[in-house]
């Protein structure tokens, strides 16, 4: 059974409400063209609101991505808000076809949160990170910290962001999603062993994108 994510069940309902409606044209006219065109839609919400269980690789070691997509860059920056500092931040683009719920990728409290209102330009562009509307998550975890940036895109246009600050969570627990495509930026300390590689393609929870060194 396809587990779904609570905030598609009203897209699936009103998607597959219309499908049913257009059969029963279909039924009692003969009209299949509006069917036929409206199913792949209804088809494509249970897609994009799927929440698969993901049970990967764990440990404090380990950092896991945030979320399903392409790694579109993995560059060194300055992180002001949280890190206070120079980091890796490793972008990672959702398609309409990826999984949209957004994972913790380390085990830690979340420490700090901020919702930012902004452009809806498209979610690829390098500029996206600072100028886009967006969620961030810092997390401390054992071994130090992290930040999680949620962004908006040209499509998307609904953050959902889970926890308060204070809040405990587990690596591989939902921390939120993203509605019909965007961006998940991961900033994570300059010492850390990335793994991750431009172009490479990653799952929430499990594609272990980094490791700590100390």
């Amino acid at each position: 059974m396809i587990r779904i994510a609570p905030e598609g069940r009203l897209f699936i309902g009103l998607a597959w409400g219309i499908a049913l409606a257009l059969a029963g044209l279909f039924a009692a006219y003969g009209w299949w063209v509006p069917l036929v065109l409206w199913l792949p839609v209804a088809i494509w919400t249970i897609v994009f609101f799927r929440d698969p269980v993901r049970d990967g690789p764990r440990g404090d070691r380990l950092i896991i991505s945030p979320a399903d997509g392409v790694v579109v860059s993995v560059i060194p920056v300055d992180e002001p808000v949280f890190l206070h500092g120079p980091s890796i931040r490793i972008s990672i683009f959702m398609n309409v076809v990826n999984v949209h719920v957004n994972r913790y990728p380390a085990s830690g409290r979340v420490a700090y949160r901020k919702y930012s209102k902004g452009r809806f330009g498209h979610a690829m562009a390098e500029k996206a990170s600072s100028d886009n509307e967006q969620s961030s998550v810092g997390l401390a975890l054992a071994r130090g910290k992290i930040l999680i940036r949620q962004i908006a895109g040209s499509i998307a246009r609904t953050i959902v962001t889970d926890h308060a600050e204070g809040t405990e969570v587990r690596q591989g627990e939902r921390m939120g999603m993203i509605r019909f495509g965007s961006r998940v930026d991961l900033f994570v300390p300059p010492d850390a062993d990335v793994r991750a590689k431009e172009g490479d393609k990653t799952k929430a929870g499990l594609t272990v994108v980094a490791e700590w060194t100390r």
